[in-house]
């Protein structure tokens, strides 16, 4: 068996965690903001969250979280049509993902400012690097909150892989989903797709709780 053929070898524990990022209703088909085929994404993301939750590690779901003045929305001058707005339908996780009694629940652009990233203005990256050293990162959309989550993670020193199979992008303009992948993997994001992680030698490491902050919050 040459090197090309050995199988990969992951570890998923107290220093591993995944992020789903905004798999929200109006992100799918039928929602304000649809993402194509946005939905298609929450099988394949419930399958990592099981290999996640039977590990003990880490699961984190960051959720757009506007003010009805939010200043993306076009009313406001902003790019986009008004969505996920605080305690909407809309802003509501997919009916189907699988939410694990423990996780945590990021909120992000509470306020006017926008944040594609988790990262912007809050001090999580601090936080999260108490105790974990690699982030597993898939949802909703590739090319705009996705990329953008994968490159501040990568700015503060994460390691970082991508789901690549548990995205979908936008298209704003064709291709933008793939020049997005091509960007977050030249500045050091790994690609993987969930065979790769169901065929890999899986090593479990014990867990603590992770410390929360005003933009953590458990599922309620």
């Amino acid at each position: 068996m040459g090197p090309e053929s050995l199988p990969m070898t992951i570890t998923i524990g107290k220093m591993t965690a995944i992020v789903v990022v905004d798999v929200q209703i109006d992100f799918c088909p039928g929602g304000a903001l649809p993402v194509p085929e946005g939905d298609k994404v929450v099988p394949t993301l419930n399958e990592y969250i099981k290999q996640f939750a039977a590990a003990g590690a880490p699961i984190i779901f960051t959720r757009d979280w506007h003010p009805t003045d939010h200043s993306s929305f076009k009313s406001q001058g902003g790019p986009w049509p008004p969505h996920c707005v605080q305690n909407t339908e809309g802003a509501k996780f997919h009916p189907s993902l699988i939410i694990p009694p423990d996780a945590q629940i990021v909120s992000k652009a509470e306020h006017r400012d926008e944040a594609y990233s988790f990262f912007q203005g809050t001090n999580l990256a601090e936080k999260l690097h108490k105790q974990i050293k690699t982030l597993f990162v898939g949802g909703l959309a590739t090319d705009y909150c996705v990329k953008e989550t994968v490159l501040d993670a990568l700015k503060e020193n994460f390691e970082v892989y991508l789901l690549e199979d548990a995205c979908r992008g936008v298209e704003v303009n064709p291709g933008d989903s793939e020049m997005a992948i091509r960007m977050m993997v030249a500045k050091g994001a790994k690609r993987i797709t969930l065979d790769k992680i169901q065929g890999a030698q899986i090593i479990t490491a014990p867990t603590r709780p992770t410390r929360t902050s005003s933009h953590v919050r458990n599922r309620k």
